[in-house]
């Protein structure tokens, strides 16, 4: 196993403040981790510098070999062509197909020949269920079958590493459990890593991986067997 993410006395710093600090984090390939935590505490803040959104304003850290204090904006698009980005709120094109959809993300990330193309999207839609909906726009899709075309747009460059921002935020329980072993599985079979940023606590009890609590402007690591004290409340 590879460590594809490690960060080493880290700091992130938003609008002149200090988000989060004394960040030691490191995520091997295979493994799935739980960022929990309450709104503002810096969840979405630490997603975001692993995938270059902001910067890590003090430490040192890499993730897929690219080093993110280094890291320029030119590097930037062949970071994100190694990870998958799964949004809360789904982020696709309203107008134009699923199909299109993809190719957009596609041709941005440098593919050209068309027949790849087809191929590729047709084994990203049949991965997450979606086969033969490929020319169907996102609004006539359900929240859940949208949130599979965003799973399948992320799986379109074989990503090392899925990051996942509150991915079952806007489902119900029986779909965002279905969208987690989803989720799981084409992690699985790409050999990706997970780091999803969650305040569904029932996913976290069905689905084992590593959780680190966000709080006090620090990261950490809550222990496996004593992970959930019913004296001390997770989000306030």
């Amino acid at each position: 196993m590879e460590k594809v993410i490690r960060i080493q006395n880290g700091r992130i710093d938003q609008l002149g403040q200090t988000v989060l600090e004394h960040i030691n984090f490191e995520v091997e390939s295979d493994e799935l981790v739980f960022l929990i935590g309450k709104t503002g505490s810096g969840k979405s803040s630490l997603l975001k510098v692993l995938y270059g959104e902001l910067e890590l304003s003090d430490g040192s850290g890499s993730i897929v070999e690219y080093d993110l204090k280094k890291l320029t904006k030119r590097q930037i698009p062949n970071l994100r062509r190694k990870l998958g980005v799964v949004f809360q709120d789904f982020q696709l094109l309203s107008d134009r197909s699923i199909n299109d959809n993809l190719r957009f993300v596609m041709r941005a990330t440098g593919w050209k020949d068309k027949r790849e193309m087809d191929q590729r999207i047709r084994t990203v839609l049949a991965m997450v269920g979606l086969e033969g909906k490929e020319h169907i726009q996102p609004h006539r899709l359900s929240g859940g079958e949208q949130q599979r075309v965003a799973i399948a747009r992320a799986l379109i460059n074989h990503p090392k590493v899925i990051i996942a921002d509150e991915p079952t935020g806007n489902l119900d329980p029986e779909t965002s459990t279905e969208i987690m072993h989803l989720i799981v599985a084409v992690a699985k079979e790409e050999k990706a890593a997970v780091i999803m940023a969650t305040h569904d606590m029932s996913l976290i009890e069905k689905f084992p991986g590593k959780v680190y609590k966000v709080e006090n402007k620090e990261l950490r690591s809550l222990d496996m067997m004593n992970r959930f004290d019913p004296f001390q409340p997770l989000f306030d």
